[in-house]
């Protein structure tokens, strides 16, 4: 019995209005990822993949298309369900990883499990596991502003997991770290996400970032294009 894909995307088009102009970003895109599979998305500058980020991960609707992640038809949600199955189903690592600063690093890994409603002995024992995994654990009453870069990103790939989501987004995940520091976080992402047979989408420059990955796909003037498989 085929598996069904954990990521569909059949005809999706996204367009912004720009003045008088409306500009198309995503023009058409088919995709398909596997649960457990990790895919790169390369593309010069303004390609359109944070957009492309941005609508599997329910940030926004397309304007066109099929879009069916996990099960669930997204296309036809509101906001109020898209907020929900981001919390449930899904786990991100933005560009400027977003913690929250006036939270301490354990209670910004504990956020998603209290907004999931799973702030119990088991969840809080876990997020100090994954704290101890990521080498933080003697940081775990420190406030994000003391951390240095390295240890922000393994942060944010521990609040990314913490509650056990189906399909991680990362959005060039190493961008601001350099290359030993960049390493240590792509190691340690891709041990924990493959432990956890999680699916993986990852927007990057980097060709070290898509060369871990199993499939790298291109976006370039809003179409989408296999560029490798099986890379790692």
């Amino acid at each position: 019995m085929t598996t069904p894909p954990l990521i569909e995307l059949a005809g999706v088009a996204k367009r912004y209005r720009e003045g008088d102009a409306e500009r198309t970003v995503l023009d058409g895109v088919d995709l398909r990822i596997a649960p457990g599979e990790a895919v790169a998305v390369v593309g010069p500058s303004g390609s359109g993949k944070s957009t492309l980020l941005n609508l599997i991960g329910a940030m926004e609707p397309p304007d066109a298309g099929r879009l069916r992640v996990a099960g669930e038809e997204l296309s036809g949600l509101g906001e109020t369900g898209r907020t929900h199955f981001r919390r449930r189903r899904l786990g991100f690592i933005f560009q400027q990883l977003n913690l929250v600063p006036t939270l301490t690093v354990l209670e910004n890994l504990l956020l998603p499990l209290e907004l999931n409603r799973r702030l119990d002995t088991a969840g809080r024992r876990y997020a100090a596991e994954l704290l101890e995994r990521v080498g933080l654990a003697q940081r775990a009453g420190s406030w994000p502003e003391h951390l240095s870069g390295g240890e922000r990103q393994r942060v944010a790939v521990a609040r990314a997991l913490v509650h056990g989501p189906q399909l991680l987004l990362a959005d060039e995940p190493t961008g601001s770290l350099d290359g030993e520091t960049a390493r240590g976080v792509l190691e340690l992402f891709d041990e924990l996400r493959r432990e956890r047979a999680m699916a993986a989408l990852l927007a990057t420059h980097s060709s070290e970032v898509a060369a871990r990955a199993d499939r790298i796909v291109e976006l370039r003037s809003g179409a989408l294009r296999e560029v490798s498989a099986a890379c790692s």
